[in-house]
């Protein structure tokens, strides 16, 4: 992968696991000591972050540098990993019900 790709990819699934952490990128400032702008220009991908930012970026998200790095599979996607942590604040009860309909929707759609 060239490395404007590369930086692209990454820029992007910054951008989206930011955004499935339900961070603004003020908020992320502030947690990684930076200025909001320079949260903005990695996400642009007009400014390169290092491997230190790379870690913490990934720890703040909830996600691994693999996946920000795009050598992951599916179950190291942020919105698996957000709904994973919404289903663990639900009561047993509700979580039986949600579980009960996800089966439900995948005998409609002929999935096993």
């Amino acid at each position: 992968m060239a490395n404007q790709d590369m930086k692209t990819v990454i820029s992007n699934r910054l951008r989206a696991a930011r955004e499935q952490a339900g961070l603004s990128q003020g908020q992320v400032a502030v947690l990684m000591n930076k200025q909001r702008p320079t949260i903005s220009e990695i996400e642009a991908g007009r400014r390169n972050v290092t491997a230190e930012e790379l870690a913490h970026l990934a720890d703040i998200y909830g996600v691994s540098v693999n996946w920000l790095l795009n050598k992951a599979d599916a179950q190291d996607n942020p919105s698996i990993h957000l709904a994973a942590r919404e289903l663990a604040k639900l009561k047993k009860e509700d979580l039986d019900k949600v579980l009960n309909l996800l089966s439900t929707l995948r005998d409609v759609n002929g999935e096993s």
